[in-house]
């Protein structure tokens, strides 16, 4: 215990990797591939075997040359005879290259066959796939290949977000070359098996991008029983939806947020359409991977401190640099750059602007019961 201990902290001194190892083993199923060839290396080494002691038998041939003129022979690499051979010995050994070119011929027939299986390559490329993905940490699991993974892993590779798309489709490898998908795993994205594949255990989120309102359901629902069976802190699920029926059941079922295409590019064309030379603040600044800035929406629990507090009571952007731009009420209204007279109620949502870091601690603080200590001194 004690010396693998110290190799781990050597290992991190020395900014050693420790290569993990994926969820799931492929061994049992790569040696099953490897069976058909149990049969001519068994009558490889038996066939090895007879020549060596009918040498020494024969023609008082030493041990070492005995097996050496045993492998030119059977191999027919036509080196000759190392030392003279009787009459008897010549029969043998054409018996033996009669004996070394069937078997040679079944082995080869036994490897075509199982190369145009395509098994067991299969078999080697996932297995390298998969002590890949044991690596990442953090990562995103993309469930579904079509036209909004595209796009979304364009984003993500700009982010130098690391992912990996999920998807049962037979040409998956052939996909994740097309469109440069690093990491991927051919399997339902609901199963298991996939999830196991996907690392999805040190994952921290889960997109699923199918068409199929079904298909979502499944991914869903199968990603928080895993979680559950983990013991770990809640996945973030992000999810698309058409109508909204189908995205208040895709919440209440677990996803985080469900978004509707359809009506973010009605939006967007419409704010363009009033004013075309607007300019989009948030695509530019917020969502843009070259600045720090992060917006994001924030609930008020009961339990919150700032509950029933005014604005400027919880002096946000003094203790905790960043900024409320919005707050939607329970009711649907929407009050935009607020004031600080504003009261904050139990079921708002506050529309926060700030850097990356200062929004992890402004989350924590904002649906915390108890009051920062430093507000006394402000």
């Amino acid at each position: 215990m004690k010396k693998s201990s110290f190799c781990k902290k050597l290992a991190k001194l020395l900014h050693w990797e420790i290569s993990s190892k994926p969820e799931v083993d492929l061994s049992p199923e790569i040696w099953a591939e490897l069976k058909p060839f149990r049969t001519p290396i068994i009558l490889t080494v038996l066939i090895t075997l007879i020549g060596t002691l009918g040498y020494i038998w024969i023609d008082n041939f030493s041990l070492m040359d005995a097996l050496y003129q045993t492998g030119i022979t059977f191999t027919t690499v036509g080196f000759g005879e190392i030392a003279p051979i009787s009459q008897i010995g010549r029969l043998f050994t054409i018996a033996l290259i009669i004996g070394g070119f069937v078997i040679f011929s079944y082995a080869v027939g036994v490897l075509v066959d199982v190369i145009n299986k395509g098994r067991l390559i299969a078999l080697f490329k996932e297995n390298r796939m998969l002590y890949k993905i044991a690596r990442l940490k953090n990562h995103v699991v993309v469930c579904y290949h079509n036209d909004y993974t595209i796009d979304l892993t364009k984003e993500l590779r700009r982010a130098h977000i690391p992912f990996v798309v999920v998807d049962n489709l037979e040409n998956m490898e052939e996909i994740a070359k097309k469109y440069k998908y690093p990491f991927f795993v051919k399997g339902d994205p609901h199963t298991l098996l996939a999830m196991r594949k996907a690392h999805l255990s040190s994952a921290k989120s889960v997109i699923t991008l199918s068409q199929s309102t079904p298909d979502n359901i499944a991914v869903i629902s199968s990603v928080r029983l895993y979680e559950k069976d983990l013991g770990r802190h809640p996945y973030y699920i992000l999810s698309v939806a058409k109508t909204d029926e189908e995205i208040e059941k895709l919440k209440r079922l677990g996803a985080n947020e469900v978004l509707s295409p359809n009506k973010l590019i009605a939006k967007r064309m419409t704010a363009i359409t009033v004013d075309p030379d607007v300019k989009n603040i948030l695509e530019e600044f917020v969502y843009s991977v070259d600045t720090p800035l992060d917006l994001e929406e924030i609930t008020v629990s009961k339990k919150s401190w700032i509950s029933y507090k005014k604005l400027k009571e919880a002096h946000l952007r003094d203790l905790l640099n960043v900024t409320v731009v919005g707050i939607k009420e329970e009711n649907g209204k929407f009050i935009p750059v607020p004031k600080g007279d504003v009261t904050i109620k139990p079921g708002d949502v506050l529309l926060v602007i700030g850097t990356n870091k200062d929004m992890m601690v402004a989350r924590k603080i904002i649906r915390s019961s108890k009051k920062p200590k430093e507000i006394d001194f402000i």
